[in-house]
């Protein structure tokens, strides 16, 4: 049986939608793909408030992750994480030899600009990483505020990580002064895993330039040059499947609204919280909660392995706490073209179970 998924991503994908990745192929040398790829990057620029470069990936975001701080550190990264995925670029950085600190905060508390000021002011630090929306802990930091404090440091390169939030919520990256803004395509853009972008600034492209041992495949330079002297081709065949599928869905994001659609994600983000509140607790102060997920505290020690089991004959899938929080959390995510009634479905089905 099809499970409804409540989980950060992969998330369910609408039959158009899937439809659309069965268009047949053509040359990814050819007009017509010039045509697509181009047409993705203006419709993203739009999304991503941006007048940058965008550049898309046949890869899962933690590739262009990787890209970002291997294409653009010459000193040192400062990786500030709020869970597990913080955490997971701060081990890209180390196993690229990439000198790289990784500021911590609580789990369930946000990275503070303050803490941000304190780390670059030393001085020694040419690229910072950010997690705008973390879906192990269900925090959205603030990033308005952050990047205020960022642009302090102009010789800084400022990459965000926005994979679960990009198309959930407003992304203002020319405004916050963000070089690289990473997001992918299985979460709140609504499609299958398997293709991720990017925007890339001007001055982040200069800086890599400086930068040796970049890489190959995910070399921003290279990627760059490509489709600047290519037309919007790249250096390597890509999923034009994903392509048709995303020009598409972006095409029904512009038609929704982009903030018809940030605010909808917000109302369930609301309608999920008041829940955990009144039924759990969350581990994110509301002020700092995601509004694509929301990570409940397992206050009443239930077995959440067996209520996703229970779930599952039902026709429903949450997901467990991450790593640490397994158990001790649960995650409900509120994402992509989930609607209100499918939230309030699923949290009815919970209550259900577990007699609440």
């Amino acid at each position: 049986m099809h499970k409804s998924l409540f989980i950060p991503g992969p998330v369910n994908v609408r039959p158009d939608v899937l439809e659309k990745m069965a268009t047949p192929m053509i040359g990814h040398r050819t007009k017509e793909a010039s045509v697509l790829q181009r047409s993705i990057s203006d419709k993203l620029r739009t999304l991503m408030y941006t007048k940058e470069e965008i550049i898309l990936s046949t890869s899962s975001g933690s590739g262009l992750m990787e890209a970002a701080v291997k294409s653009c550190t010459k000193k040192k990264v400062a990786v500030f994480a709020v869970g597990a995925f913080g955490e997971r670029w701060h081990k890209m950085a180390v196993a690229n030899g990439i000198p790289a600190d990784r500021f911590d905060s609580e789990w369930g508390q946000p990275t503070t600009p303050e803490m941000v000021d304190e780390a670059l002011a030393t001085g020694e630090y040419d690229v910072v990483t950010i997690t705008h929306n973390e879906t192990s802990t269900g925090i959205m930091n603030p990033l308005a505020e952050i990047s205020e404090v960022i642009k302090k440091y102009p010789e800084v390169i400022f990459c965000l990580d926005t994979v679960s939030s990009l198309g959930g919520a407003k992304i203002e990256v020319d405004k916050w002064g963000v070089d690289i803004c990473i997001a992918s395509t299985q979460k709140c853009l609504g499609l299958p895993a398997g293709l991720a972008l990017c925007s890339l600034s001007q001055k982040a492209y200069e800086k890599a330039k400086t930068v040796e041992n970049r890489g190959l495949y995910f070399d921003l330079v290279e990627l760059y040059n490509t489709i600047q002297k290519k037309d919007y081709q790249y250096p390597s065949t890509p999923s034009l499947s994903h392509m048709f599928a995303l020009d598409y869905q972006l095409d029904r994001i512009m038609e929704e609204g982009m903030e018809n659609r940030f605010n909808k994600h917000l109302e369930q983000a609301q309608v999920v919280r008041a829940w955990a509140k009144k039924h759990f607790d969350m581990l994110a102060d509301e002020q700092y909660a995601s509004n694509t997920l929301t990570t409940i505290k397992n206050t009443k020690e239930i077995s959440v392995a067996d209520l996703n089991k229970e779930l599952a004959k039902r026709g429903f899938t949450i997901s467990n706490g991450y790593g640490a929080l397994k158990e001790k959390t649960f995650r409900i995510a509120h994402m992509a073209d989930t609607t209100m009634e499918e939230v309030k479905e699923v949290l009815g089905v919970i209550e259900d179970i577990l007699g609440l």
